[in-house]
């Protein structure tokens, strides 16, 4: 179907969305999305109003977006021209942003980063919002976009929020620097990760607390961490010690 529909022109995938039962849109949506062509997105951007349209059918769309394997350019701007300035319902605007975070990290992968202007637009459109929220679950929205996207230049402000952030924003921030490859997990990134683990500068939820652990144990740890952290577990519940414990003997095997 999806071969079909890469050449299809766009009045007859739109004729073909529009016809179609309501039970078999969201097929039509994915396939179209999978399709990719300029045709087929075109006839999306036409096809879905996010005023409209079944909140189903949207996510579907998003979540489709956000899971494809070699997303293009054209399908982010899509998906931001979709959110750009529009009144949407919370939980379609927040798996819209953590999409965009989806697509801005593939398209990096592909080396498209520096060459397409539209996931410069992608990444601003993440950063400018994350600096302008207010509201908790928000900040923790643009956190998770972040982590989907895995841009070395945003780790410092990943760092900020983890060591400053109320409990629920120090823990996407940590989850969202537990993605990073070796390299990018910096001597910088070790040091607020010590703080955090040892409750230096404040207490800090346990769930946090663990993420700090695992990000210093997973990259090459120093002899001191492990031993530090050993430490640390005979004033820890039963449950997080043990955890901690097997994933030191893992290492060590």
């Amino acid at each position: 179907f999806v071969q079909m529909l890469r050449s299809a022109k766009k009045r007859d995938v739109l004729q073909l969305l529009r016809r179609a039962p309501e039970e078999t849109r969201p097929f039509l949506v994915e396939a179209a999305v999978a399709t990719q062509s300029v045709a087929s997105l075109a006839a999306l951007s036409d096809f879905l109003d996010f005023s409209k349209e079944p909140k189903s059918l949207l996510e579907k769309f998003l979540y489709t977006a956000a899971f494809s394997p070699r997303p293009s350019g054209e399908l982010l701007h899509l998906v931001l021209d979709k959110l750009d300035g529009k009144q949407l319902a919370p939980e379609i605007w927040e798996t819209g942003i953590v999409a965009v975070g989806s697509l801005v990290g593939k398209l990096c992968q592909q080396k498209l980063c520096g060459l397409q202007q539209v996931v410069e637009r992608g990444v601003e459109t993440i950063l400018r919002g994350l600096r302008g929220a207010e509201e908790e679950p928000k900040v923790v929205v643009y956190l998770l976009a972040l982590g989907n996207a895995m841009l070395p230049e945003t780790i410092p402000t990943l760092l900020d929020h983890a060591e400053d952030g109320p409990a629920a924003v120090t823990a996407a921030a940590t989850s969202a620097l537990q993605r990073f490859p070796v390299p990018h997990i910096s001597s910088q990134v070790k040091r607020v990760m010590r703080r955090i683990f040892h409750q230096k500068r404040k207490s800090y939820d346990k769930t946090c607390r663990l993420a700090a652990a695992e990000i210093l144990l997973d990259n090459h740890p120093s002899p001191m961490d492990v031993i530090n952290i050993l430490l640390a577990t005979s004033e820890m519940e039963t449950e997080t010690a043990t955890f901690l414990l097997l994933k030191i003997q893992n290492s060590l095997r």
